[in-house]
């Protein structure tokens, strides 16, 4: 759900070209111009493909958009909450370039990082072009990075891999692992995200992801431990022009389920949403079955973001208020949008995670 804020932010980056290298300005203008296309010389994404493991956790540079993106709920040792994201974004400009062209490279990488709690809300944003020595992704082992932030596969495969990420007001250095099964979004990986136009991605999600390490923030080192979600998608497509942004609920409703909702704002909303099982069997739903209704608002430099919600699904004992652990989780970057830890009660008691742009 993340790629709209990829290739947005980086047009944005081409209206600030004069304090850029030159080398970054040309980048920046061929990005622009491209989105002026509908995407057609890449790789279309085809119902019914299958989607192929371990390869799939690498790069699709065929593809013209795509993320590797966690979200954590932790604690530390007084069991405060901690909440963290990171997000790599690759988006191409020409997928006839490749890494052989030495310093000339049609492949664009942008990482987003934050840690929350109650009271702070630190967020980073870095960018760079491709190549080994700057950001990449390699297959084996399976590695994620842009500078010093390191996404670090012990194998090819997703899991076990430790996670860096050093910026100057927060820290965090991870160990991960799962003994879960990765779960399809859609058909199969089709994930569909519009209700009549031909518009999705690839799109899996490992929700079970087992989590200690340190976090620091300012000064401060914490000891912590939890569970952590990551959704990989690939796209060449944009959203329809009338889907204004979207609403995303990654959702822990107990230890071996996880609920995750997502809502294309247009004419009409697009609602998906999938409660995942540990075991890796899931439930779907549609439109007819998911209802959301804002229950409290967070207002900023005039963006009101909803930040309190009643989400219930139909013919199923989900019926929840879901809350900010921290109102002030605006990701104050080149593209303004809101991502934070929430809370969840009613018919559940968990935790989880909240997106929302368009606001």
């Amino acid at each position: 759900m993340k790629y709209l804020i990829a290739l947005t932010l980086l047009i944005a980056m081409s209206a600030c070209s004069d304090s850029q290298p030159t080398s970054s300005q040309n980048a920046t203008t061929r990005l622009s111009q491209s989105l002026q296309n509908g995407g057609e010389e890449f790789a279309a994404v085809v119902k019914g493909q299958p989607l192929q493991f371990p390869q799939d956790h690498a790069a699709h540079p065929e593809f013209r958009q795509e993320w590797w993106y966690l979200t954590a709920n932790l604690k530390n040792e007084q069991g405060q909450d901690i909440g963290l994201q990171w997000t790599q974004f690759r988006v191409s400009l020409d997928n006839k370039l490749t890494p052989q062209h030495g310093w000339q490279t049609g492949q664009l990488f942008m990482a987003h990082a934050a840690v929350t709690s109650e009271s702070q809300h630190e967020v980073a944003e870095r960018w760079e072009r491709q190549h080994p020595e700057l950001a990449d992704v390699a297959n084996s082992p399976l590695q994620v990075f842009l500078h010093n932030w390191r996404w670090q596969s012990q194998s090819d495969q997703l899991l076990p891999a430790t996670l860096t990420v050093k910026d100057d007001k927060f820290e965090y250095q991870l160990s991960l692992s799962s003994d879960a099964p990765i779960h399809k979004q859609g058909q199969q990986g089709y994930s569909q995200k519009h209700a009549t136009q031909p518009i999705a991605s690839y799109y899996y999600s490992q929700p079970f992801i087992k989590i200690s390490g340190k976090v620091r923030i300012n000064d401060t080192w914490n000891m912590v431990q939890g569970e952590g979600w990551l959704d990989r998608e690939w796209s060449s497509q944009f959203l329809d022009k009338s889907q204004a942004g979207w609403d995303w609920f990654a959702l822990t409703i107990n230890p071996d389920e996880k609920l995750m909702v997502y809502r294309l704002r247009g004419n009409p909303d697009y609602v998906y949403a999938n409660i995942m099982n540990r075991d890796g069997s899931q439930q779907q739903f549609n439109n007819t079955n998911v209802t959301l209704k804002v229950t409290e608002t967070f207002s900023k430099a005039g963006h009101n973001y909803p930040i309190g919600w009643q989400l219930s699904i139909s013919d199923t004992p989900i019926d929840l208020e879901v809350k900010a652990i921290n109102s002030n989780s605006e990701m104050a970057l080149s593209l303004p949008y809101w991502e934070g830890p929430v809370t969840v009660t009613g018919s559940h008691q968990g935790i989880g995670y909240l997106e929302m742009t368009g606001y």
